[in-house]
């Protein structure tokens, strides 16, 4: 029988301690990783939360739209067929850049032919809203299929057997386009387009 010596068994004990560094090492490396992508994944939870927001304080200029078409300036029919800047509406389509964002909504400030209307604040000071209305038309007057991009209703109604031709109801489709400027300068464009019989 082989007695080991003292000197193998703390050659043994040294091979330990480095497999522990090593795998300590690794561990450490591990939970750094792990530190910096979850840090990574707030940071994107708080733009998508930031976005989310802005998104939501832009639906007061749709209210504001809502009620300049319902009780506002924009209210008749006849109202809408030349521009109205104090409203930020233009009879005609406004030039867009290649993502269908007006130009008028790219600039620092809207031209006296654009809009007038002041930035809308929203929740917070730091948040400012600028809206513009278009007419999808390519000429100021009353709207025709030929100027103006319209939509058709289905006719209803009308007596059983009648065979006169019953004329379908058009609608001229409008564009509202609106920005959203916040803190850190960020910016958010939202658009939707509606339609009010002619």
């Amino acid at each position: 029988m082989r007695r080991l010596t003292g000197n193998s068994q703390a050659s043994q004990r040294g091979v330990v301690l480095i497999f522990t560094l090593i795998i300590l090492l690794i561990l450490s490396i591990g939970a750094v990783a792990l530190v910096r992508s979850l840090g990574t994944s707030l940071y994107g939870a708080g733009n998508l939360a930031f976005r989310r927001d802005l998104v939501n304080q832009g639906e007061l200029a749709v209210a504001n739209v809502e009620a300049e078409f319902s009780t506002g300036d924009l209210s008749t029919s006849a109202s809408t067929l030349s521009n109205v800047p104090a409203d930020n509406y233009s009879a005609t389509m406004l030039p867009s850049n290649s993502e269908g964002v007006p130009t008028a909504l790219l600039t620092t400030t809207l031209s006296s032919a654009v809009g007038t209307h002041a930035d809308l604040t929203g929740a917070t000071s730091d948040v400012s809203i600028r809206y513009v209305i278009d007419r999808l038309c390519n000429a100021t007057g009353t709207p025709t299929g030929a100027t103006c991009v319209q939509s058709t209703a289905s006719p209803t109604g009308g007596t059983a057997g009648s065979t006169a031709a019953v004329k379908s109801p058009t609608s001229t489709v409008y564009r509202l386009s609106v920005r959203v400027s916040g803190a850190r300068s960020t910016q958010v464009f939202l658009q939707t387009t509606f339609t009010r019989a002619d």
